[in-house]
Parts: C-alpha cells; structure tokens; sequence
C-alpha cells in the first residue's frame, strides 16, 4: 500500500484522535494538525507525531503553542488562513477532514483543488455545498472518501456494482438515539445531561446532540444524495438499535449488501486512507458469537421534528442544506449552553427554513449566506 502522509484537521477531536490511533498504527505520516483551542493536546500529538505545520483557530492558543513548541522545528499558524495552509500543504497526499461545522467548507474545496484525497469526516461540507464540491472533485480529479460509519458502509458496498444503475436504493443504519420511542410530550422534558449520554457511540457533544434530534442521520441523507448522485426517493433510513450493521446497498435484483463492524470509528477512518486496500489494523473485531439480536425499525420524522425538516431540504435543494444546518448549528449551541429547550432545536431550525427563500446556489458565497442569514434568523427568534 501507499505510504500516506496526512493532513489532519480537527486533530484533538474525537475523530482527529482516532485518526491519530489509526496513523500511528499503519506507520503513516504526518505533514500537518490543526485543532481550535486545545493547546495542551495538540503539544502532546504535535511531540508525537512531529509535523511540519501546527494550526490552532484560536489566535491566544496559537500564541501559547508557540512558545511551548520553541524548542521544535514545527510551524505554528493560527486562523482561517492557517486552515487553509493546512489543507494545501505540499507533503501531504490526504486531507482528513475532521473539523465539527461549516468551518470546514473552505478548507476542503482548497484541498480538492490541490488534487488531495479527502477522508471526509465534516457532514456539512456536502449538506451545505454539495453541489460545489462534487463539481470541484471532478473538476481537479480528487478522490473524496467517506470517514462517517454509515457512508463508509455504503461505499464498502457500492464497491462490487458495476453500474450506478445497478443500484436500487441506500438504506442509512440509525441508532435511533437515546430518545427512540420518545412521545413528542416526552421530549419536551429532555434535558442537556441526557441528551449527550448516547447509547452507542462516543463522540463530541454537537453530534451526539444531533443524533439525539436525529438532525444527524438527517444530515447524511442529504450527505448521500451528493456523494452518491442518488435522488431522495432512493435513499431511506431504517433505525437499527444494536448499530452492528452500518449501512446497507440494495440492488435492482433485490440482492442486500450490508457493512458490519462493531461501533468503532477507526475501521471506516482507515477504510479512507487505505482504500482501494484493506490493511490490518487497531480496530476492534466484531465478535459474531456474542452480537446481540438485530432489529429494524421505521423512524419518525414526525415526532423528531429535526429528521423531517432535513428531509424537506433534502427534496428542496439550492440553499435549504445550508438553512437548514446554519440553523441547526445556532440552534445546539444554544442547547449546549442549556439557553433554551431541546425542541426548540427543530422549532427555530424550522423558523430559519420558513422564512429564508429558497434560492440555488452555484458559488460558495451563496452557501456562506444561507449559513450567516439561517444563523441571524435563530439567534433573533431566541431574543
């Protein structure tokens, strides 16, 4: 296999960590990290894996680094414009995108149009401006590479078909959250402790928030859709609890192909670096003798309001992404900040949708309006 050398940005996340467990363990290298404010952790990956390039968005946390990385060669930079500089660096072949929001826009379209391969973990980068990027991926021949669990799952599938056409539909695996079969009076008592327990997977609060909204699983039905050029109506979702089973590929001779694993993000954060190889690896093997029951079962976008309107935008298309999770963005940082209720999460997402006109989008200046006006609306409708 090809030796990769990584640009990782958003290195002291959860997935940015694994990433870290991931490289370690191939023998892979290292050409640039970038985090926002965590100082501390970035020395230690910053020591470990001795980059030529350490970026910090905080501007006070990239002032801190350097002086604690005076005794090193490696670069410190700070900002957007470091971001950018990250995504571009020369020695590195892939960038993982591991950055949480629409932050992270910018720097993928910088390194498709370096040609890099994208190990895609940033969700918004497609819902938002997925059109852009997929034009832009083909216009410079970049690879782009699902990280998510269940869009690795679907490209693991997809890999044995020989014609698009073959493909009847994408079924996306959700957890269903730590609310499944939550009346909607039920979740209007939900409060910010027991939305951030989920019962599978352990990841940042903003995700695992969106996974309690289901707004997750409706941001990678709109992911999907862009990736894989598949409309909506060949896309579904089944809750499957146990999350064994990732995702699934049905086929016009009603043949299912299903990815399984146990919940461990290092397999499918691997599967995009090594792919079209599979190496060993750090991640934890399914043991099929002590797998629980699987079960399946219809979501309800009715009463997790969130799932609903992102499949709304997904039929609307032009600016309603970019809405929706400008919104949605606002709207759980609020949550997060206990300033308002769990359902007013959908309920300003859905005031951001009703009174934005829905617009196409062709330039990247489009989507970073829809994102600032969807996140004005929020923040106007809370005062």
């Amino acid at each position: 296999m090809k030796k990769r050398t990584v640009s990782l940005m958003g290195s002291t996340g959860s997935i940015g960590r694994q990433s870290l467990d991931v490289i370690a363990a191939c023998g892979m290298g290292v050409a640039a990290l970038t985090a926002n404010n965590n100082v501390e952790l970035m020395e230690q990956q910053v020591r470990q894996f001795c980059p030529e390039l350490a970026v910090m968005m905080d501007e006070k946390a990239a002032a801190d680094l350097k002086v604690r990385l005076a005794d090193t060669n490696v670069r410190v930079a700070s900002g957007m414009d470091g971001l950018l500089e990250a995504a571009q660096i020369e020695s590195a072949d892939t960038v993982i995108t591991a950055v949480m929001g629409m932050v992270g826009l910018r720097p993928t379209l910088a390194a498709i149009r370096k040609g890099k391969r994208i190990a895609l973990a940033n969700k918004e980068t497609l819902v938002c401006g997925g059109q852009i990027v997929m034009a832009e991926a083909k216009k410079y021949n970049a690879e782009i590479v699902p990280v998510d669990s269940e869009h690795s799952a679907l490209f693991q599938c997809l890999q044995g078909n020989r014609d698009r056409g073959e493909v009847k539909r994408l079924i996306l695996t959700a957890s269903g959250g730590p609310f499944f079969g939550y009346t909607k009076e039920q979740l209007e008592q939900v409060t910010l402790a027991q939305a951030l327990k989920h019962p599978n997977w352990s990841m940042g609060a903003k995700i695992t928030i969106d996974s309690a909204t289901l707004m997750n699983k409706g941001l990678e039905f709109i992911e999907a859709m862009h990736l894989y050029a598949m409309p909506p109506e060949k896309i579904s979702i089944v809750v499957h609890r146990e999350s064994i089973i990732h995702s699934l590929v049905e086929y016009c001779d009603n043949a299912i192909l299903a990815q399984m694993g146990t919940a461990d993000m290092r397999l499918p954060i691997q599967y995009a670096l090594s792919w079209p190889e599979r190496i060993p690896g750090p991640a934890t093997e399914l043991d099929m003798l002590s797998c629980p029951n699987l079960t399946f079962a219809k979501p309800d976008p009715e009463t997790f309001a969130c799932l609903g309107l992102a499949l709304k935008a997904a039929k609307l298309g032009g600016n309603a992404g970019a809405v929706l999770n400008g919104a949605n963005e606002a709207a759980v940082g609020l949550f997060l900040k206990e300033k308002i209720r769990f359902m007013d999460i959908p309920r300003l997402v859905e005031r951001a949708m009703e009174e934005i006109p829905v617009r196409s989008v062709s330039v990247l200046e489009d989507v970073l309006e829809a994102d600032a006006q969807a996140r004005q609306v929020v923040m106007s409708n809370v005062k």
